[in-house]
Parts: C-alpha cells; structure tokens; sequence
C-alpha cells in the first residue's frame, strides 16, 4: 500500500492542490517501510489526483481539499481522509493504528 500525504514542512497541508511536496508512504505488513519525498508538479484541473494513482497511491491523507479532487480520488480506487493536521509522519501512523477519522467536508468553492 501506498499512502500520499500533500505537505508543506513536514506537516499535513492545510490546502491539497496548493502544497510544496507529496510524501509518499510505502507500507508493507503495517509498517512504513520507505517514505519518498515529490515536489508538487503543479495545481491543474482533474492532473494531481491522476498524478498521484500514477505513483502508486491508494489511501490519500489530506488537510483541506476540493470536492472535485475527492470525487476524481473515488473514481480511482483511492481512498481519502481530509481534515487531517500536525505531522506527516503522525497522520501516517494514526491511519496504520485505525485511529484517523476523515473530519469536515470537502471545500466546495473549489470545484472546477
């Protein structure tokens, strides 16, 4: 499994599409076993999700994000928790705990 974190510092970025990097986390047996760090390659329409299944992504973790970019993640396969805050590595091992809730609801004033 893989799992993609939009980030900024070393936390969980407040806004999906506008963030400096993804982290991609690769899991095997419950344990992260690599984490790999992307820059953003840029804000488009319907391009990050798409972008991010191309990585491998299958679990997305996310602080803020638009309705569009949730239903592009569905369409997918990939599954997506926004509301997420604090530390990439600390949402990481919340999901790998059962312990993430998806809180709030996508931001519908950024649909395209």
């Amino acid at each position: 499994m893989k799992i993609a974190i939009p980030a900024d510092n070393g936390q969980v970025a407040a806004h999906f599409g506008h963030c400096a990097q993804f982290v991609l986390a690769e899991v095997a047996d419950g344990h992260v076993v690599e984490m790999l760090t992307i820059d953003n390659p840029g804000h488009r329409p319907g391009f990050l999700p798409r972008f991010l299944a191309e990585q491998g992504a299958t679990v997305l973790i996310a602080g803020g994000i638009g309705s569009s970019a949730v239903q592009i993640f569905n369409e997918l396969g990939i599954e997506v928790f926004m509301g997420a805050q604090g530390k990439v590595e600390e949402a990481v091992e919340q999901y790998l705990k059962g312990e993430l809730r998806s809180s709030g609801s996508a931001c519908p004033e950024h649909q395209h």
